[in-house]
């Protein structure tokens, strides 16, 4: 029996205001609208993508479940290289959007202490063995 998979379809992460996270979730990570779910004349959801097509992730309305996950990190996203995620902490800090900086993880570099507005960390990972320059701070 093949029971193959090819990867995530998406991941979907509950919020308090789906305006408020669709807007954060755009400025920061340059996600895009793709769909919008509306239920009886209000927006209980939107799905998003990165610009490459490689990652979907949609939010719901949900703050119970919001408030359970701060400070929780259920997602971690893969940059190519440490010097992508070079990039990406000068970014959050042209934004000024607060983060921990970068550390070594268990596997390669990584950006922690990013949070969404619900308080739901989202950490930026760099392979372990890239050799394209490190980070300028650990």
């Amino acid at each position: 029996m093949d029971l193959a998979i090819s990867g995530f379809h998406h991941v979907k992460l509950p919020v308090t205001d789906v305006v408020r996270s669709r807007d954060w979730y755009e400025r920061v990570l340059g996600l895009q609208t793709h769909m919008e779910f509306v239920e009886e004349g209000t927006l209980m959801g939107i799905a998003m993508r990165d610009a490459n097509d490689t990652m979907d992730l949609a939010v719901r309305h949900d703050p119970a479940r919001a408030a359970a996950l701060a400070g929780f990190d259920p997602i971690a996203l893969c940059v190519p290289s440490t010097r992508d995620l070079d990039t990406w902490k000068r970014r959050l800090d042209d934004l000024a959007e607060p983060h921990g900086g970068i550390v070594t993880g268990h596997v390669g570099q990584v950006l922690v202490g990013l949070h969404d507005p619900d308080g739901i960390e989202v950490r930026l990972y760099a392979p372990a063995g890239d050799d394209s320059g490190g980070p300028d701070e650990l």
